[in-house]
C-alpha cells in the first residue's frame, strides 16, 4: 500500500496538482484573513495597501512553493536559486524591457509612433504590483512547476509543445483575435526556453516584467487590456500587423520576430551545453 502510495504522489500529474492547490490555498488564507484585515485595519488609502497586499502576496506564494517542494521532494529547490539572482533580476528586467523599446523604436523610424506627453498620473504602484503577481503566479508555476516537471517526465522538447499550448489560456484576453494565437505560442516557447537554458525562474520572471511594464509605459494597451495605466501618452498608427492593433505592441510582426529569435537563439546554447532533457519514457 505505501509503495502504490509512493507511486502515486510521485507521479508527476499529482505533483503539478499539489503544487498548486496547497500553495494557492494558503496564499487565499493569508490573504483574505491575515493580510487585507491588517492592512486595511492601518491604512485607510487601498491605493497604498493594496500593493504591500500583493507584493508580500508574492512572497507567500514563493515561499510556501518552496518548502512544499523541500518537504515534497527533499531536494534543493534548484528553480529558486539565488545564485544568479541579481544578473537574472537586471539583466532579465533590461531585456524584456529593451524588446518593447527596439519595436517601440521602429515603429518610432516608421512613423507610427507618437509621443505626447510623460506623466506618472496615470500609473500606480497598485498596478506595477498587480504585474508583479501576474508574473510569480504564471512563471512559479508554469515555468517552475508544470515544465519542469514535464521536462524531467517527458523530455525537453515535448515539454515545450505542452507549455506553448499551456499559454493559449490567455485566449480570453479583451481584443483578442484567432492569429494573436501565434503569439502566445511563439510567447510560450521564449519563455519555456528562458527557463530549460537557466534551469531558474528569474530570467522569464523578470523578462516578463520588464515586457509587462514597457507596454503601459509606453502607452500601449498591455495584451489586450486598456486599463493598465500609462507613462508616456501616445499615439499608435498604421498597419495593425506592424503595431499590434487594440491587442498591444507585443501582438507586432517586429515584437514576435524578436521573440522568435531569442527563443532559437536559447535552444541553440541549450543543445550546445547538454541542456535538452531526454524523455523518461522513451530510457525505459
Amino acid at each position: 500500500m505505501n509503495a502504490l502510495l509512493k507511486k502515486i504522489t510521485d507521479f508527476p500529474i499529482t505533483k503539478i496538482v499539489i503544487g498548486i492547490v496547497a500553495p494557492f490555498s494558503l496564499f487565499v488564507v493569508i490573504q483574505n484573513f491575515v493580510l487585507k484585515p491588517f492592512f486595511y485595519g492601518i491604512i485607510q488609502d487601498k491605493s497604498i495597501a493594496d500593493p504591500i497586499i500583493i507584493f508580500i502576496s508574492c512572497i507567500v506564494l514563493v515561499v510556501s512553493y518552496y518548502y512544499l517542494f523541500r518537504f515534497y521532494d527533499k531536494r534543493e529547490i534548484t528553480e529558486l536559486s539565488l545564485q544568479y539572482f541579481p544578473k537574472e533580476m537586471f539583466g532579465g528586467f533590461l531585456f524584456g524591457f529593451s524588446t518593447i523599446s527596439l519595436s517601440i523604436f521602429i515603429l518610432y523610424l516608421l512613423g507610427y509612433y507618437q509621443a505626447l506627453s510623460i506623466t506618472t498620473t496615470h500609473y500606480s504602484a497598485r498596478m506595477f504590483t498587480v504585474l508583479l503577481f501576474a508574473g510569480i503566479v504564471e512563471d512559479l508555476f508554469h515555468r517552475g512547476l508544470v515544465l519542469r516537471e514535464l521536462e524531467n517526465w517527458l523530455g525537453t522538447h515535448i515539454a515545450i509543445i505542452i507549455a506553448m499550448l499551456v499559454e493559449l489560456q490567455h485566449i480570453t484576453n479583451s481584443n483578442f483575435k484567432l492569429y494573436d494565437l501565434i503569439l502566445y505560442l511563439i510567447w510560450g516557447f521564449t519563455m519555456a526556453m528562458m527557463f530549460i537554458y537557466t534551469k531558474r525562474i528569474w530570467l522569464p520572471y523578470f523578462f516578463h516584467i520588464g515586457w509587462n511594464f514597457s507596454q503601459p509605459f509606453y502607452g500601449s494597451n498591455l495584451t489586450g487590456l486598456d486599463d493598465m495605466g500609462s507613462i508616456i501618452q501616445s499615439t499608435f498608427t498604421g498597419p495593425e500587423l506592424l503595431t499590434g492593433g487594440a491587442f498591444g505592441i507585443e501582438n507586432s510582426i517586429f515584437t514576435a520576430f524578436f521573440l522568435v529569435f531569442i527563443g532559437i537563439a536559447l535552444y541553440y546554447l541549450a543543445h550546445k551545453e547538454g541542456k535538452i532533457v531526454k524523455s523518461k519514457l522513451l530510457k525505459r
